[in-house]
């Protein structure tokens, strides 16, 4: 588990990126390219960057110079996500290349104890190959993020559109408390569970830098040095998209307990079996449910492998944010 500890000034301080932060989105998407987690949500993506990525003639760089430096593991060096990246890829790219070489060194030793990074990378303090790692993350970015940016931007707008709207009704603390199902909220503590290493971190009044990330995938990842500037980069993907009934008897009435229970369930994304779950049902009942919840509109279900994983349509969110009138 990771937390936060805010005062009551680190609550003033809290800020969103009102970019997308190129470097973060790069190590996310190494990361997906690593994983077959959450595949359904980027399928478009993967379909296009794998040849972009050949065309390039980037498939041995990404495989033998980037992924050994952003492992899917628990840790991948704080310097290659600096924060002038929500400048923009050229600050941030600058910023790779103006790291002290201690710095460097430090870091890539801690890479090498959590995953036996090859030994080259101990020359990353060597300023040459530093622009090499920067020409490579340039490339990289040109062929697989790039093409997507577009559509980038427009999710990030939307995920600011839903904060301004937070904040102006419940303030900070309310955007705290929606961050997502593994950000948690309870004063004066922000904790995120699960989380690969247990750690604690008081913010003490420098505030906290809210990174909403296209590619990151339900795990929130925060720098692994506290010494640095705090920041939390967190998923789009998965975020609650209702707000929670007071009372469930009015949709429980109209749709019936157990296709209530299946579509909040969808609100976070789940399989036929996690809502079987849910809803205290068989795996067959429930996907009879969320065929019905799927003809009317109000889910939508995407295939991928042996899995079927729902969500739910502007229809389906719109139900579950009707709170009965009062009488």
């Amino acid at each position: 588990m990771l937390r936060f500890h805010f005062t009551s000034e680190d609550l003033t301080r809290v800020r969103v990126a009102t970019e997308p932060h190129a470097l973060w989105e790069i190590a996310a998407s190494l990361h997906r390219l690593q994983t077959r987690e959450g595949r359904w949500a980027y399928a478009p993506w993967f379909r296009t960057t794998r040849d972009s990525l050949r065309l390039a003639g980037l498939e041995r760089t990404v495989k033998t110079f980037l992924l050994p430096l952003f492992p899917r593991a628990s840790y991948f060096p704080d310097l290659l996500t600096p924060p002038e990246g929500t400048q923009g890829l050229d600050a941030g790219l600058e910023a790779v290349l103006a790291t002290p070489c201690e710095r460097v060194a430090r870091e890539v030793d801690a890479l090498n104890r959590v995953v036996g990074a090859p030994a080259w990378t101990r020359r990353l303090t060597e300023l040459d190959l530093r622009e090499q790692l920067v020409g490579a993350l340039r490339a990289y970015h040109r062929a697989a993020i790039a093409p997507h940016e577009e559509c980038i931007q427009e999710r990030l707008h939307a995920e600011r559109t839903r904060h301004a709207h937070t904040l102006f009704h419940a303030g900070t603390e309310g955007l705290l408390a929606g961050l997502g199902p593994t950000i948690h909220w309870r004063p004066p503590v922000l904790e995120i569970d699960p989380y690969p290493e247990h750690r604690d971190v008081h913010l003490d009044g420098q505030g906290l830098l809210l990174i909403p990330s296209h590619f990151c995938w339900q795990a929130p990842i925060a720098l692994a040095d506290s010494g640095l500037p705090s920041v939390l980069l967190y998923p789009l993907h998965h975020q609650p998209t209702t707000t929670a009934l007071t009372d469930p008897t009015p949709l429980n009435a109209l749709l019936g307990p157990t296709r209530a229970a299946i579509l909040r369930a969808s609100a976070t994304g789940s399989t036929t079996t996690e809502a079987a779950h849910r809803a205290g049902v068989t795996p067959t009942t429930a996907s009879h449910h969320t065929a019905v919840l799927r003809d009317t509109g109000l889910i939508t279900s995407h295939r991928q492998a042996n899995t079927v994983l729902h969500t739910l349509t502007p229809l389906g969110a719109a139900l579950l944010q009707t709170r009965p009138r009062n009488r």
